[in-house]
């Protein structure tokens, strides 16, 4: 009878082991793919009722894909070629039928595992990429900031250079894309029933912030059992305000990652860049979401950085830039950047 050797047994026990914990870290760090069909389309709500289309982990990623706010009919009397119109818009716009009350076509939901209300989704963006070669722009008789100054409807197709990361805007034009989803956001209370897609609200949603690119994190408070994500409304680019109800309006995919947060608790949305913090405010009145975005701040200030209020208030005056973040989606946007450069070490005291 042979004797194994103990040794042998050791390093079959120790590379099965870490190979456990290699299999345990890809599942629990698992990439999901999320397309969007007629099957994983939410046409113009945000609804706690809603029914997952995509379930996944606390920590794990989803390459998602959205697509434009529109209709081949649209589009193609634009002036879009209809082999450039993408099949799966054709499709959701053919066979969806349970839609409205807003107008934009989300991807979503996805359930997250462990979340519940009161906790925070942290939605870590890590990639955006274009998904269609051109983008359009519109305004419409009764939208916008100043309908009264345009009384009619029109469209223009832009073409979007994906290497030279520019829209064509016009001869001698060129605007720089920093693409962007205009609409991320979670269920709001199951109360709120199923709500409107164009405002923004303490859900997320229609936020239009363009600081949103990859790199950045976006903070949501979750209302419902599994947050339920939506997704959509992709931007090539956009300017602060969004005056004419839209931006350079295209089909985008991305990589998101998202993870539970039990050890935070919001009442608004907040973000943060690699450079900056951000925080925002939601009103009809421009001024009062001014007001909140100010106030959040003053909050994280005091919460993260252990300022006194008065002090959060001066730096907030001396430091922070208050922008308008869309002032077109009946409930207003703002938002306040902060530069994380003005928090150095502090300096230990001289004995």
């Amino acid at each position: 009878m042979k004797t194994r050797n103990p040794l042998a047994r050791h390093a079959s026990l120790g590379l099965a082991l870490a190979m456990s914990l290699t299999l345990s870290a890809q599942a629990q760090h698992a990439t999901h793919q999320l397309p969007i069909t007629p099957a994983t389309a939410a046409w113009g709500y945000y609804d706690a009722a809603a029914p997952p289309v995509l379930r996944i982990k606390s920590g794990e990623t989803v390459e998602v894909h959205t697509l434009i706010t529109s209709t081949p009919t649209r589009l193609e009397g634009a002036g879009v070629p209809p082999a450039q119109v993408e099949p799966n818009l054709r499709e959701i716009v053919e066979k969806v039928t349970n839609k409205g009350p807003g107008g934009h076509i989300l991807t979503g939901p996805i359930f997250v595992e462990g979340a519940e209300p009161g906790d925070v989704l942290e939605v870590r963006i890590q990639s955006i990429k274009l998904a269609i070669p051109y983008a359009y722009n519109a305004f419409g008789a009764k939208s916008g900031l100043i309908p009264e100054d345009f009384g009619y409807a029109k469209m223009k197709i832009i073409p979007l250079d994906a290497k030279k990361m520019v829209a064509h805007f016009a001869p001698g034009i060129d605007v720089p894309l920093r693409p962007f989803f205009g609409s991320m956001g979670v269920a709001p209370p199951a109360a709120a029933g199923r709500v409107n897609s164009a405002p923004p609200g303490i859900h997320g949603g229609n936020l239009d912030n363009k600081e949103l690119v990859a790199g950045t994190t976006l903070y949501l408070p979750v209302h419902a059992a599994g947050a339920l994500f939506f997704v959509g409304d992709g931007h090539a680019g956009q300017g602060n305000g969004e005056v004419d109800i839209t931006a350079l309006e295209t089909s985008l995919s991305g990589t998101l990652q998202f993870i539970v947060r039990k050890d935070m608790h919001l009442t608004l949305p907040r973000a943060e860049t690699p450079t900056h913090y951000i925080s925002m405010g939601l009103n009809e009145d421009l001024t009062l979401a001014a007001k909140d975005a100010v106030r959040e701040m003053i909050a994280f200030l005091v919460a993260e950085k252990h300022l006194t209020r008065d002090d959060a208030y001066m730096l907030c005056s001396v430091a922070g830039d208050l922008d308008a973040t869309q002032v077109v989606d009946g409930t207003r946007g703002a938002h306040m950047l902060l530069p994380k450069s003005i928090f150095g070490k502090a300096k230990a005291e001289k004995k």
